[in-house]
């Protein structure tokens, strides 16, 4: 049972256009737990999570927000690239369905309680902003939260003065470690509202703080996020949605009906005559053609208003431009003219872009100055320390060789020896030790060859410093005593 008396959070996961999931996780919390989302301490997301967290705290539509989900990957799908080619720019698009979508007072009912999560762009830090002063600052904040870069472009947005980008990078599941937060998720994992997949597989991932299990559908999943499927698909994940939060509402008892799914309206069969039924057979059998086949029962336990919407959005236009557009020749010869066509439409894209992009000129090339600036003194700095570990010891191992290159030619004791080589050599006992040895070996050759009947002492041959004149003593004798010279 979860405690109705303490604080909770909610916190949605970023999944690029698996957001329309999200979407049906906060239509079931609105229509069977409402009180889970108005007595909710803070509702935080994350690039696509962020934009359903928007519409849930603030009241928008849930339905519009599914559809222009819906809308922006038709969009997407037309292209050749899809949402890579030139023409299709996210973040208008992003920024003008907020425009439509989010009341005039949203920034008043959003701060204080919904934390949007953003990575900094000069150290990488995640920042959740949870503070605006208007509806253009909070519509930025999301354009700040859902810019992946080079993806959705090159020069990252600003909010209040500072660059932002995709807050999936550094945090893609805000305050998920909090025992009291509800977390969101479209891909099987950890999560407390998740798809449940029967999968015997238990690996895990942990992807920026978000449990993904490591099995094919989320994969598959995975790679719809960048790339959306068919607008049928993203309607099934919504009603997976919507269903995932019934499990969890169920499990917790947070549901204010037992069974929400059997407490729709059972449908009562009735008693007609042949003609009736095949009246009603036919009028359905039309609408179902002018609904792109009918509504799909799959929905039904949907809130009206979102069944509408995604149904409304799902349906293709049947004007004369798109069926033929839609033909296999058509298609076929498209794709046969891209690489012509492409360059044209990159052009006059770029074009539109630079346009719209002169009013922030001079703050963005005063940002790339910067930006290129501290990379070039990093690269200086790392260069300036890799050589200043190698040179200095190099030099001084140079220097001191070339002060040891040739010795005294005048044949010296082990004494002199020392004082003519350098400290270095002086300090080494080894080079000491090899010098008194080849002096004894010096001193018994000598005796061995002159003197082998005679036995001198020790100290004998040790050639002696010159003592200074003024030291002469005349009494001193100029021999060792007792010892005849040879």
């Amino acid at each position: 049972m979860f405690p109705r008396e303490t604080k909770w959070n909610i916190s949605f996961a970023g999944c690029g256009f698996l957001g329309v999931y999200h979407i049906g996780v906060a239509s079931c919390l609105r229509e069977h737990a409402p009180f889970l989302v108005a007595n909710a301490t803070h509702i935080y997301g994350a690039s696509a999570g962020a934009l359903t967290a928007t519409a849930l705290v603030t009241g928008a539509c849930l339905g519009e927000a599914g559809a222009n989900i819906i809308e922006v990957s038709k969009e997407a799908r037309k292209r050749f690239l899809g949402p890579l080619h030139p023409s299709f720019n996210l973040v208008k698009t992003i920024r003008g369905c907020l425009l439509k979508t989010l009341p005039a007072d949203c920034h008043e009912s959003a701060s204080g309680r919904l934390g949007i999560s953003l990575t900094r762009v000069s150290d990488g830090e995640n920042v959740i902003i949870s503070h605006f002063s208007s509806k253009d600052e909070l519509i930025q904040a999301n354009v700040c939260s859902t810019f992946i870069p080079v993806y959705c472009g090159l020069i990252p947005p600003t909010l209040q003065g500072v660059r932002y980008v995709d807050g999936g990078i550094s945090d893609n599941l805000p305050l998920y470690e909090l025992k009291n937060t509800i977390t969101v998720s479209p891909f099987s994992g950890e999560s407390d509202i998740c798809p449940q997949d029967s999968s015997t597989n238990i690996h895990e991932l942990r992807v920026t703080n978000t449990s993904i299990q490591f099995n094919l559908r989320n994969l598959y999943r995975l790679s719809k996020a960048l790339f959306p499927p068919e607008p049928m698909v993203l309607r099934e994940m919504c009603k997976q949605g919507y269903r995932d939060g019934l499990r969890f509402l169920r499990r917790n008892g947070l549901l204010n009906q037992p069974n929400p799914l059997l407490a729709l309206p059972p449908v009562v069969p009735q008693e007609k005559d042949a003609e009736e039924a095949a009246v009603s057979e036919e009028r359905t059998r039309e609408e179902d053609k002018l609904q792109y086949h009918g509504q799909d029962r799959i929905l039904e336990h949907l809130p009206a208003r979102l069944n509408e919407a995604l149904l409304e959005a799902c349906v293709e236009p049947k004007d004369l431009m798109t069926t033929l557009s839609n033909m296999l020749p058509v298609r076929l010869a498209t794709a046969m003219m891209v690489p012509y066509t492409l360059p044209l439409e990159s052009a006059v894209s770029f074009t539109i872009r630079l346009l719209e992009w002169l009013p922030d000129v001079p703050e963005d090339i005063r940002w790339m100055k910067e930006q290129t600036g501290s990379i070039c003194q990093y690269l200086v700095m790392r260069a300036k320390r890799k050589l200043g570990d190698h040179l200095p010891s190099r030099l001084s191992e140079q220097v001191e060789l070339r002060r040891a290159q040739s010795l005294p030619s005048v044949p010296l004791s082990c004494a002199t020896y020392s004082e003519a080589l350098p400290n270095w050599v002086r300090n080494n006992l080894s080079l000491g030790d090899a010098l008194a040895k080849w002096e004894e070996c010096q001193r018994q050759l000598l005796l061995g060859l002159f003197c082998t009947n005679v036995a001198f002492p020790p100290d004998a041959l040790r050639m002696r410093t010159p003592a200074s004149p003024a030291s002469t003593d005349p009494a001193t004798p100029q021999h060792p005593p007792g010892l005849p010279p040879c």
